[in-house]
């Protein structure tokens, strides 16, 4: 790994498709920002159709060759997330980046479009939805990459699974932190199954420690805290920019800030909890996202065998 690593490392990206969530703003802006830079094709993928066309305007006036455009979508609606998937899917056939950045942090009680709790649906399940999706083409694109965003805040979660929507006591930091292990157990598990169907993907994630976003709408105390300990979204995208470019990622790494228990820093590779490595229960959270989405992310063994055959045609 790089020391002090930054978006100057990041490879050319030339002929890559990528998609990021929540891209209008904070770390995501700064993630379409980096790669657009770099040459890829960059799709914001925003719930504001307004702060999205601007963000893209921004990208395009400093870097007036790059490839940028908005998507509609809202992952607190999983119809919005398959309009999405079609919209995308007629009009590219790969997909090299996929980063699951969008997220609400220690929001009130609220429930999605599909009646989710807000952070669990948005956080998880509508990411969740979004890559089965789109696994298709991912696992048609050679060394594709999904990056899911976690958060420091998964090591204080714990999947509930008799009160995932918050109906039998609502905390918002527990339910914040039940999301964000919820992203890695996802990651992890996409990660097992990519290897056992011999999938030509990786599936990592990434941190961004302490960082001055949005996000931090709802918790006053880390307002007040920002100035002296937050650092900058361009640093807080670092460690995801890293796990989707760097060539030395590896299927189930997990990225975040070098400084003093992650909260800043460049990127390194660190440790998640315990709870997140538990297959049994990211087995179990796998199937009751697919039963509570529709969306079961399919690794059809025949579909890879064609795939691979194409790829490697026999002499």
């Amino acid at each position: 790994m790089t020391s002090n690593w930054t978006v100057e490392n990041i490879p050319d990206l030339t002929g890559k498709i990528s998609i990021v969530t929540g891209a209008n703003s904070g770390i995501g802006y700064e993630m379409a920002r980096a790669l657009a830079r770099r040459n890829a094709i960059v799709i914001l993928a925003c719930r504001n159709k307004d702060k999205g066309e601007a963000a893209v305007r921004q990208i395009v006036q400093e870097y007036p060759e790059a490839k940028a455009e908005r998507m509609q979508l809202d992952l607190s609606d999983l119809a919005s997330v398959r309009r999405f998937a079609d919209e995308f899917t007629s009009h590219y056939d790969r997909l090299d980046i996929l980063i699951n950045n969008a997220g609400i942090m220690r929001t009130p009680f609220g429930k999605t479009a599909d009646g989710f709790e807000l952070q669990f649906g948005i956080n998880h399940l509508g990411h969740f939805a979004l890559t089965g999706l789109l696994l298709d083409l991912i696992i048609r694109t050679p060394q594709a990459r999904v990056i899911t965003v976690s958060s420091g805040g998964e090591r204080f979660g714990k999947i509930d699974f008799d009160n995932l929507n918050g109906e039998k006591g609502y905390d918002p930091g527990w339910a914040y932190g039940q999301s964000k292990l919820a992203n890695l157990l996802f990651t992890y598990e996409l990660q097992r199954r990519f290897k056992d169907t011999g999938v030509d993907a990786i599936a990592a994630a990434a941190h961004p420690g302490w960082t001055v976003t949005n996000l931090q709408v709802h918790w006053r105390m880390l307002q007040v805290l920002n100035p002296f300990i937050g650092q900058k979204p361009m640093m807080g995208a670092l460690p995801t920019l890293y796990a989707a470019t760097a060539p030395d990622v590896q299927g189930g790494d997990y990225y975040g800030p070098d400084g003093w228990l992650e909260l800043r820093g460049y990127p390194t590779k660190v440790q998640s909890s315990d709870r997140s490595h538990d297959t049994a229960v990211a087995a179990k959270l796998w199937t009751i996202s697919e039963e509570l989405t529709g969306v079961r992310p399919g690794l059809d063994p025949v579909l890879i065998e064609q795939i691979d055959r194409k790829r490697n045609p026999m002499p």
